[in-house]
């Protein structure tokens, strides 16, 4: 290899959320970062941009919007014109723009739980309703894979339902959904006029060969209804410079997108938008060695999982590098999240967070130098009894 993703680095020395949480004896594997150094190219270019020396307003990233079209039409032969990108600081930003965009107060918003807890807030926030059903998975041993069931989720659609948030690639059950399951879900949508909004900020982070297919690039008639969020954020681990952007080829709807984020939303970080520009542009080859390594760190949860704790069972995520972990058999007072750390001194996501269907699971990041995870899966070992 040629990045050094074995290297650990100290973190708590740095401002970082995930790292500085909790008390120094605990270790973190809760948010949804990594603990590696971003690609070379982005470092540079932000280099380059602070030895400029002046930071003011940032105009409209002309070329950024160049690189973007190109690679949506390489990736999936999606082709997009640059005036259907909107710029963002950040994928919940984006959550709420769309919740706020469509519909009006008292409306239904659809999603599927368990799912990141912002689609659980977002609609909320904004006077919405939310509205769900509960992902149905299947077991093989220890192993658990969710699937689409549209005929729950079509039954659970309200006169008053407006919005439907999808999550794809999945969090936190990591799920690339099939051809055949975002076309079921898109002729639901059109049958009961739906506007989707699709979150696929994870959409590079594929394992093992998986490939990602933008609900939006299946048919125009599917992207004229649908808002489909992407960032570099978590593919680069660029979180913390807040640059994201929405794809909306729907004039209208692009519209009321822009207008809903009128006098409320900032610009995007210009040193934000200088880095999603080099990951894009040079980031493609520590891309593939990190996904390489997030997959060997995947099988090796799984196996360690398998191996020394049968009362577990987990997925196997197609995309992500978040491992959704039953704990129920464990039978702990409280939550298994504030058992292990009580009891282990490991942070993980609590389950119940991510709405119905979560209880007694946890949500494990295995984003981290393989020795960070083996110390982590030691702590759940020991913690699970």
């Amino acid at each position: 290899m040629s990045y050094n993703f074995d290297q650990v680095i100290d973190r708590r020395a740095s401002d970082s959320g995930k790292w500085n949480y909790f008390d120094p004896d605990v270790l973190p594997m809760w948010v949804a970062d990594m603990d590696f150094t971003a690609p070379p190219a982005v470092i540079d270019a932000l280099q380059q941009r602070v030895a400029h020396g002046v930071f003011g307003y940032g105009s409209d990233a002309k070329s950024l919007r160049t690189v973007l079209v190109a690679r949506m039409a390489q990736l999936y032969a999606w082709e997009i014109a640059a005036e259907d990108i909107v710029f963002l600081p950040g994928l919940v930003c984006g959550l709420n723009v769309v919740s706020a965009a469509v519909g009006a107060p008292g409306d239904g918003v659809l999603i599927n739980t368990p799912v990141y807890g912002p689609f659980l807030s977002a609609p909320v926030n904004q006077g919405r309703v939310v509205q769900h059903t509960v992902l149905p998975y299947s077991v093989a041993g220890q192993r658990l894979r969710y699937e689409m069931d549209l005929d729950a989720t079509a039954a659970a659609v309200q006169p008053n339902t407006q919005l439907f948030l999808l999550c794809n690639p999945h969090n936190p059950v990591g799920r690339a959904f099939t051809r055949a399951e975002l076309l079921g879900l898109a002729e639901l949508c059109e049958r009961h006029d739906l506007v989707i909004c699709s979150d696929e900020i994870h959409c590079d982070l594929l394992l093992d060969g998986t490939q990602h297919i933008p609900i939006a690039a299946l048919d125009p008639a599917i992207a004229a209804r649908t808002v489909t969020l992407m960032a570099p954020s978590k593919s680069f681990n660029i979180p913390g410079l807040g640059a994201s952007f929405a794809i909306v080829q729907n004039k209208e709807l692009r519209q009321r997108v822009e207008k809903a984020a009128a006098g409320i939303v900032p610009h995007t970080n210009i040193l934000g938008m200088v880095a999603m520009e080099a990951a894009y542009r040079h980031g493609a080859a520590w891309l593939d060695e990190l996904l390489a390594y997030l997959t060997a760190n995947r099988d090796f949860a799984v196996s360690y999982i398998t191996e020394h704790l049968p009362a577990l069972r987990c997925t196997v995520p197609e995309a992500t590098y978040l491992l959704w972990v039953d704990c129920n058999a464990l039978n702990v007072e409280g939550s298994p999240s504030a058992h292990l750390l009580k009891e282990a001194r490991l942070a993980v996501n609590d389950g119940a967070w991510f709405g119905e269907g979560g209880a007694g699971f946890v949500r494990l990041n295995f984003g981290c130098p393989r020795a960070t995870l083996l110390r982590g899966l030691e702590l759940l070992r020991q913690a699970a009894g």
